[in-house]
């Protein structure tokens, strides 16, 4: 089928600078992008940013909340002194005090391309409640950070997503030494592949050499590139999108089953398009399924404008593609705990099903359920509100510290 050129939304490198932050790690770090950046684009390929991600951040100012905000602020400016696109000071964790979870929506706002997360859930300590109402609250404040609920774009909910994946806000630094990961715009793989084919056999045989072919090339040129005092992280594979239809996940769903996506057959086509990346082999590093970001879709923007699916739509779909609700525009006036409810499904998935999931929800302010939405953003598409179809947590459940779910 070719070589075609590659999309690389994400050169990832995870390091922990300390607090205050080091310059010279982040120094480093940012040498080493630039030399990686360059052999890749060299190759043809195109590399959209640079990142640098932290461990959770807890440890890092000695459990000090107040320093939450100054470890962003520090983590910002030396990112911009080295041509580092954006950061993450990586996630509270579930036993984390609540103040540390208080804290990011401080850090957001002290900021512009400083990212951050929750861990809510792990196959260890099972699912936090406490963590998952605090992240709840944490996106429901967030969405005053700015007049449109923008803030949310830099928060996630993490539900057993392990570090080292490459795209932010999930990325977050492990155990060990320095390391880097790339994390590819790849749904444009699956329209071309899709577009030429002539069943389905055959559209997983194109998709898959696609993958194959432009992952091979990558990881030798990362090889190749990466100083040695980093360790090769791999590459997300994950067919994430752009607001254009010839980059939309949606138009590849399209293609398979003739219908718009949320009409029935799309569930089929989400499991078919996350098995086909199943079985292509490459050095895999952090999802590598299938996004499904409402606002970074052109088409999945659409169909949501249109109502052809809902949340619980999105949700069903993750449990088959592997990383769970991205860009979702809820009403304004969804309370925490609403949100919250939401996040405990996203968690409750993700264990049963032993997958990584996260969830980046978005209340945009003042606006209802069916709502038009349009940012001032490149990357967005415009789209409506989708009803958040839930009120809170109650029952047993509200009287819980964690619930045990464990992988079939």
């Amino acid at each position: 089928m070719g070589d075609l050129p590659v999309r690389i939304r994400t050169v990832t490198v995870f390091d922990n600078p300390g607090f205050p932050v080091a310059d010279d790690v982040l120094a480093r770090a940012g040498r080493a992008a630039a030399a990686i950046k360059s052999a890749l684009e060299a190759e043809g390929d195109e590399v959209q940013t640079v990142r640098f991600a932290l461990p959770p951040f807890a440890p890092i100012v000695r459990n000090n909340a107040a320093d939450v905000p100054r470890l962003a602020a520090q983590l910002e400016a030396g990112c911009a002194d080295h041509q580092i696109d954006y950061a993450t000071i990586g996630p509270a964790q579930p036993n984390d005090r609540a103040d540390l979870f208080h804290a990011i929506p401080d850090a957001l706002g002290a900021t512009e391309r400083v990212f951050a997360s929750a861990l809510i859930a792990d196959a260890r300590t099972g699912i936090g409640l406490e963590a998952v109402r605090l992240a709840g609250g944490i996106v429901h404040r967030a969405a005053s950070l700015s007049p449109d609920g923008f803030g949310n774009l830099r928060f996630a909910a993490l539900a057993n997503v392990p570090a080292g994946v490459p795209f932010l806000p999930a990325a977050y630094h492990g155990p060990g030494g320095p390391a880097v990961a790339v994390g590819l715009e790849a749904a444009d793989l699956a329209v071309t592949a899709f577009s030429e084919a002539s069943t389905p056999a055959d559209a997983r045989w194109r998709l898959i050499d696609l993958i194959e072919t432009g992952a091979r090339r990558v990881f030798s040129t990362l090889g190749r590139a990466c100083p040695k005092e980093y360790r090769l992280g791999g590459i997300d594979c994950s067919l994430a999108p752009f607001p254009e239809a010839a980059r939309s996940i949606g138009t590849a769903f399209e293609i398979l089953t003739g219908r718009p996506t949320g009409e029935r057959g799309t569930l089929a086509a989400v499991a078919f398009v996350a098995d086909t990346l199943d079985r292509a082999q490459f050095a895999r590093a952090g999802y590598s399924g299938v996004f499904l970001p409402v606002f970074e879709d052109a088409i999945l923007a659409a169909r949501a404008a249109e109502g052809s699916f809902t949340v619980s739509d999105l949700l069903l779909w993750s449990s088959v593609c592997g990383t769970g609700l991205d860009t979702v525009p809820l009403p304004g006036d969804t309370p925490a705990d609403a949100l919250a409810a939401i996040l405990l499904d996203v968690a409750a998935l993700a264990l049963r099903l032993d997958k990584p999931l996260s969830a980046r929800l978005m209340p945009i302010p003042g606006r209802r359920a069916g709502d038009t939405v349009t940012f001032d953003f490149p990357y967005f598409a415009p789209s409506r509100v989708l009803a958040a179809g839930a009120t809170g947590i109650g029952g047993l459940f509200a009287k819980a510290v964690a619930i045990d779910v464990r992988p079939r």
